[in-house]
């Protein structure tokens, strides 16, 4: 039984039963502290925990889970895979261990005819928790289970929680018997290789207390609404069913092996290392391909590194098979091919799939070439230094370690794997170390835009006490406020506490509230001024949050004298905050029509709001084509025009969560977060930033184009509101002066300049033509006025201005050819290209057996150019900077002819 087929069995049997088939969620987890989906019952954990209440009284789904903990252990075993399925149904209040015994056992025992899966009821156990005697009993009577078949077990493997005070229960587990030549008899809890579990069945009954372990935790008491979590592994079931021994034989995974074997010439099952290397590729290829289809895309941090990582150990594997040539054109297709019937997306998309995936094994094969060969080097030094009295183990240094990640982009990871195989341990908290350090650096460089010239020390010491006297240090008005009485809470002056200030000074005050918003999320700060009651007014030109939720106003006091605790009033430019809350508005409008165009894997990656411009950063593997760019641009302004209303709420991180808005990986958010919405549900983000009221506030959005700023991440520049009417005014004057000086429409402009151009580059070649004509004409004169340097002919000849260096190649050889191979000769030809002095030098044979070789000439005439040079001893060619030393370097090279005949 294929697994598709198995996996749409369990769907087919629970719909017809009164659940609702709930589509697998996306490998990318909702919640940004994790990086994916790692158990089917992810996506219902609301529902589970009582923070929502479920849409539905029963459903089932099959999840898509990814698990990379133990990555390195993946093909040492046959039980280690990162990607697998787990089908699930789920009761929320409606049936609890009766009705869940009862549909496991018919679906599992089923006949296929009748839709079942049609295991041998006499090959069933089950495992039950050791007090349970209300799931034993339903077994029994259900199942008509003997007593022997039914195992009881403690709460280390048969209780589930979530780890912390919460929802709690029993869990009952179906076992397989695979038959006595895998192992032991008696049940389970003698043997789990003879004994295969298939399916967890969770009775969330309880409500447990804080507690540390599986085990040391108290039972409060029953909960008010009991649930149903089951968790089937779909792969295990699989290799049941189709009568193998291992996942990595099914149908879904094997053909990935088969491929492997063809493009290595290795057997699979002949030699226990290529087992290891077939199996990884596997489940590494396996699981890249799922991860790219929910929108993962390579890069150093976060989800973007764990596919980056699979991607290279699947390449590296291939390597030690002998396969030096690109892997994954043929093994991505195999997979693709293989759970596309239960994914069919997948072909759909495998387009960008493979865009992604081969870019990244191209340009690994490259990292691999350069990073091993360093790595082999220090490998075998550090062998050769461990003799004698130092350890047993040679040991890497972190220092080495660093410099291959650092310098060649050599993973950590993959440095210890491959020291590890050669009998080499590294030195990793020495690296850890380096790299911690790197990050402190790159913080501190952060830090000191954000904390100008005070120690950092002083904002903690001021965000305590600022704390202490209230609930938050700065109270921030700024969303509804565009000015507020407010009171110096804290001043420094140099970066140094201070009691007051008097003008002129540079000062950083902290206000107890403040409507001004402080730099954060690409959001650049407010400007305005402080006026104190006592006179002194403070220009403000950037505000800082060096602690968060401190916020701290730069300004420049130009008036009076500002004292600690004195009132105020503080108003930020308005103007300004308008031109960048319209700009912060289309940085999210910006993101959510490119991943409409792009996919779900145009991610953010940063950006800056900017008073009438933007600039977004985005996750990319490829440029953008043009017409999407201006399709972008176009939906962009079509959303604006609609004058969508734009709504800000704070929620739950939970709600925010189901409501689909999106977060940024990598940021720490509490537990509650500000939800902005663009047109309802179009565009929903966690933001703290500022924004318009509506859409329509925007007025234009101009997208000036895209770039490549590093590996995989791609920046659109943008204008907003009088930033792109300004723009476009400015296009269309230079529209009105071009077609003022072509004397054609706008319209045929493209065409016009494109003929211009055309004729441009046709009477460039002509005029290159031209001068190597000019120059080659005096090839015969030149070889005729030849003359003798201590028997050596020797033409040293100035041709002035030249096309290129391969005019004078092209002379220098002709002219050579002229005189022979007779008697001794060389020819020095020099000329300027491209505002740069060049020589050429060739010499024939009988001139090469005097010791006369054209790259020692050639280092000569360089040097007096004031550059340099070389080649072969026939020909060789070098420049320099300064053309006006031509005639001199010429003079010298006729010297050193001389002399060397």
């Amino acid at each position: 039984m294929r697994t598709a087929e198995i996996r749409q069995r369990w769907l087919d049997y629970f719909e017809s039963r009164g659940h609702t088939v709930v589509p697998s969620a996306p490998l990318i987890s909702p919640d940004p502290s994790t990086l994916f989906v790692i158990a089917g019952m992810v996506p219902f954990i609301p529902y589970m925990l009582g923070e929502q209440t479920a849409p539905w009284p029963r459903a089932t789904s099959v999840q898509k889970c990814v698990r990379t903990l133990d990555i390195e252990e993946v093909g040492k075993t046959t039980r280690h895979g990162t990607f697998f399925q787990m089908n699930g149904n789920f009761s929320f209040g409606d049936y609890f261990k009766e009705g869940a015994i009862t549909y496991a056992w018919e679906l599992v025992t089923g006949s296929t005819a009748d839709g079942g899966f049609g295991f041998d009821p006499e090959t069933i156990w089950v495992t039950v928790y050791h007090d349970d005697d209300e799931a034993a009993a339903l077994w029994k009577r259900i199942a008509g289970l003997p007593e022997e078949r039914i195992q009881r077990r403690g709460m280390k493997d048969n209780y589930w929680s979530t780890g912390a005070r919460g929802p709690a229960g029993p869990c009952s587990e179906i076992y397989v018997d695979r038959g006595p030549e895998y192992g032991a008899e008696g049940g389970p809890v003698v043997d789990e290789d003879r004994y295969i579990e298939i399916w967890n069945l969770v009775f969330m009954q309880y409500e447990r207390g804080d507690g540390g372990g599986k085990e040391d935790f108290p039972i409060l008491g029953e909960l008010q609404q009991k649930n149903i979590d089951t968790g089937m592994g779909l792969e295990r079931v699989a290799y049941l069913l189709q009568g193998v021994d291992n996942m990595y034989e099914i149908d879904e995974v094997f053909p990935v092996i088969q491929a492997a074997q063809e493009l290595s010439g290795r057997r699979y099952g002949a030699d226990r290392d290529d087992d290891v290397r077939m199996r990884v590729v596997a489940d590494h290829v396996r699981s890249s391909l799922m991860l790219m289809g929910d929108g993962v895309t390579p890069s150093n941090e976060g989800r973007g590194y764990v596919l980056r990582r699979l991607l290279r150990r699947s390449v590296r594997a291939m390597r030690l098979l002998g396969v030096e040539d690109l892997a994954l054109p043929t093994l991505l297709p195999v997979s693709k091919d293989a759970m596309s019937p239960s994914y069919p997306e997948l072909a759909e998309r495998f387009d960008r799939i493979s865009t992604v995936a081969y870019a990244e094994e191209d340009a690994f094969r490259r990292t691999l070439a350069a990073g091993t060969t360093i790595l082999d080097t220090a490998v075998r030094t550090v062998k050769t230094q461990a003799g004698g009295d130092a350890p047993a183990t040679p040991l890497l240094s972190g220092e080495q370690a660093f410099q291959l990640h650092d310098t060649y982009g050599f993973p950590i990871d993959l440095t210890l794997e491959m020291a590890a195989e050669q009998g080499v341990s590294v030195d990793e908290t020495a690296f850890r170390s380096l790299m911690q350090a790197q990050r402190q650096r790159a913080r501190a460089d952060a830090l000191a835009k954000r904390a100008g010239r005070a120690d950092t020390a002083a904002y903690q010491e001021l965000h305590s006490t600022l704390s202490s006297e209230k609930a938050g240090p700065v109270e921030f008005l700024g969303y509804t406020d565009t000015t507020s009485r407010s009171r110096v809470v804290g001043l420094l002056v140099d970066g140094v506490p201070a009691p007051a200030a008097t003008a002129p000074a540079d000062v950083e005050v902290v206000l107890d509230r403040t409507p001004f918003y402080a730099e954060s999320g690409g959001q650049l700060a407010d400007h305005g001024v402080i006026v104190l009651d006592g006179g002194a007014r403070i220009e403000v030109d950037d505000v800082q949050a060096p602690v968060k939720g401190l916020s701290v106003h730069h300004g420049r006091l130009v008036d009076g004298t500002v004292t600690f605790g004195e009132a105020g009033t503080a108003t930020i430019d308005v103007v300004r905050r308008k031109a960048i809350s319209r700009a912060h508005t289309a940085t999210h409008m910006v993101h959510k029509a490119l991943r409409e165009a792009l996919g779900d894997t145009a991610t953010q990656a940063g950006s800056e709001n900017a008073p009438s411009r933007i600039r977004f950063d985005f996750r990319s593997s490829a440029a953008v084509p043009a017409g999407a760019l201006s399709e972008i641009e176009e939906r962009v302004n079509t959303q604006l025009a609609e004058d969508l209303d734009v709504t800000d709420e704070v929620m739950p991180i939970a709600e925010a969560r189901a409501l689909g808005a999106m977060a940024l990986f990598g940021e720490k958010y509490g537990d509650r977060v500000r939800v902005v919405s663009i047109g309802g549900d179009w565009s929903r983000e966690l933001c703290a930033g500022t924004h318009v009221r509506r859409s329509g506030q925007l007025g234009l959005v101009t997208l000036l184009g895209e770039s490549s700023i590093g590996s995989g991440v791609r920046r659109v520049d943008a204008l907003v509101g009088d930033g792109a009417y300004g723009f476009q005014a400015k296009e269309h004057a230079l529209v009105g002066q071009l077609s003022g000086l072509l004397g054609a429409r706008p319209d045929e402009l493209g065409d016009r300049v494109s003929s211009l151009l055309t004729r441009l580059k046709e009477s460039e070649k002509e005029l290159a033509a031209l001068r190597q004509a000019q120059v080659l004409a005096g090839a015969a004169a030149l070889a005729s006025g030849a003359v003798d340097a201590g028997g050596v002919r020797v033409v040293a000849h100035d041709a002035g201005e030249v096309s290129s260096a391969d005019d004078l190649r092209t002379l220098v050889l002709d002219v050579r050819a002229r005189l022979g191979e007779s008697a001794p000769a060389v020819v020095a030809v020099g000329g300027v290209a491209k505002g740069r002095p060049v020589v050429v030098v060739a010499t024939n044979a009988a001139a090469r057996e005097r010791g006369v070789r054209a790259g020692a000439l050639v280092k000569t005439a360089s040097g007096v150019l004031g550059g340099g040079g070389g080649g072969k001893d026939d020909l060789a060619q070098g420049g320099g900077t300064d053309a006006s030393r031509l005639g001199a370097a010429l003079d010298g090279l006729r010297a050193e002819i001389g002399a060397a005949a």
